[in-house]
């Protein structure tokens, strides 16, 4: 027999690049903002506003698996064929849902929250008063001396190029890097959102297969039980190291607690576990 050839698609190329700039376009708020708030904020708030930042960005995920509960119930086709004609449901293996709405809805939405960054200034004035408790007396005695001085010229903007191949870059990422605690929190950090994304990545598939779920209704379960728990914690973790002024070794300690806990508790999946289905001419005989 001749082997029909499969057809194929270069769609997935327009989705890897429109991934790739919502991913530029996102990453400048998270650090920036968090310097902002650092800058700008009293050190007593900074973990709370902080909390609230990663809090907010939590929903982000949440609002995404309940629009794509609502995407999946509908037919992957919807707006060019009748959906009279249509004769499988959601619960059907076959059925494909209309994943490419929620890119729409969500471009549009980014698109309008991103309008009233452009109405932002250019620059803004660092108030003194905020800087007052970060700063030292000798600081600002070399502050004041370092004012009588005449003004340097302004520095002119670097293209990224020219940081890139200048001497400082190395040796600045060469210091972090060799920085105990922030490499070690660095290693910490992608084993937990490698743990998380595996989590949030096969956990539908999972309760789609276990449970006979479909994948509207997987998605739906996963954006209402899964993520809020998680912004609930940054947030309360936020108002803890508020409340007891936590230092750099406390809040390490106290997150070296509430991992180790986490990790207890998360042992407790092994002890949890479905029968496998029954699949002929593998689990069982034809």
């Amino acid at each position: 027999t001749v082997c029909e050839k499969e057809p194929s698609s270069y769609m997935w190329i327009y989705i890897l690049l429109g991934n790739m700039l919502r991913g530029i376009g996102e990453t400048p708020i998270t650090p920036l903002g968090i310097s902002y708030l650092d800058d700008f904020a009293k050190e007593e708030d900074v973990p709370v506003y902080v909390a609230c930042l990663h809090t907010i960005a939590m929903f982000g995920p949440m609002f995404g698996f309940l629009l794509g509960s609502l995407c999946a119930k509908l037919y992957v086709d919807v707006g060019f064929v009748d959906l009279g004609s249509i004769t499988i449901t959601p619960q059907d293996s076959r059925w494909v849902g209309a994943w490419w709405l929620g890119f729409l809805i969500s471009g549009v939405i980014s698109f309008l929250a991103a309008i009233p960054f452009c109405f932002l200034p250019k620059s803004l004035k660092k108030p003194v008063e905020a800087n007052n408790n970060k700063t030292s007396s000798g600081l600002l005695e070399n502050m004041g001396a370092m004012r009588k001085t005449l003004t340097p010229p302004k520095p002119k903007p670097r293209k990224l190029s020219t940081m890139l191949k200048g001497k400082y870059f190395y040796t600045s990422l060469k210091k972090i890097l060799s920085n105990r605690m922030y490499f070690t929190f660095l290693c910490c950090s992608l084993l937990q959102f490698s743990s998380f994304i595996g989590f949030l990545t096969y956990k539908p598939k999972y309760m789609e297969q276990q449970y006979g779920q479909s994948t509207s209704r997987s998605n739906f379960l996963i954006g209402l039980t899964s993520l809020p728990p998680v912004g609930i914690g940054i947030f309360l973790g936020g108002l803890i190291m508020k409340k007891y002024k936590l230092s750099i070794i406390g809040a390490t300690k106290f997150a070296f607690s509430m991992s180790f806990l986490a990790y207890v508790i998360t042992l407790l999946h092994f002890f949890v576990g479905c029968e496998n289905h029954v699949v002929a001419g593998i689990t069982v005989s034809y």
